[in-house]
Formats: C-alpha cells, structure tokens, sequence
C-alpha cells in the first residue's frame, strides 16, 4: 500500500487548504489515519489523528478549533481541512495510515 499526499500550495493567512492522502494498491481502511508536519528547522510533529472507523478524533494543541480530519473509506482517502492559517503552519505535511508514511506535500502560508 502506498500513501500519497496533495493538496498543498501557498495561502494567504487567515486562509484555507484542504489536504487529501490518497491510498493505492490496497486499502486503509482498517487503519487509523494521521496527519503529521515538520515546519523549516522543526521536527516532526503530530498534527491530528483519526480512527479506522472515523468515529474518534484527536487533535494538536496547535491547531484545535481551526484544522479538521476526516477520511473518506470507501475512497480509500483521508482529509485534512485547515482554516484560519498563518504562517507558523508553514511546513511539509505528511499523512499516515498505520504504518504507512506517503510523501509530503508543501504548504506554505504568507504574511
């Protein structure tokens, strides 16, 4: 199974993105999902977390009441919808399913 995501771009802050990470070549759907990101000169950090089901959620500090995970299972998919950004969510987001890391994708957002 491979995890890709996309959907990332540049935004202005204050503004939105919705983030996707596509499974191919098997399914997820059994897995609980994650969204981390490593910002520039930061490490990794846990960003939000779903389950395989999709009936519980948890969430960083950081971006409670302003990021929201979903997943789509009979898409194989899952979501991360960001709103209110600012530029200390500028990084490399990175999605999760189990053990399974996809590939990041950038997100930058200006001043």
């Amino acid at each position: 199974v491979q995890l890709q995501a996309f959907g990332g771009g540049v935004v202005q802050a204050g503004g939105s993105l919705r983030l996707s990470c596509a499974a191919s070549g098997g399914t997820v759907r059994t897995y609980a999902m994650g969204w981390f990101r490593q910002g520039p000169g930061k490490e990794r950090e846990f960003i939000a977390a779903i389950s395989s089901r999709g009936d519980i959620t948890t969430y960083a500090e950081s971006v409670k009441g302003r990021f929201t995970i979903s997943r789509d299972n009979a898409e194989n998919t899952g979501y991360l919808q960001m709103n209110s950004l600012t530029p200390e969510d500028t990084a490399v987001y990175y999605c999760n399913g189990g053990v399974i890391w996809g590939q990041g994708t950038l997100v930058t957002v200006s001043s």
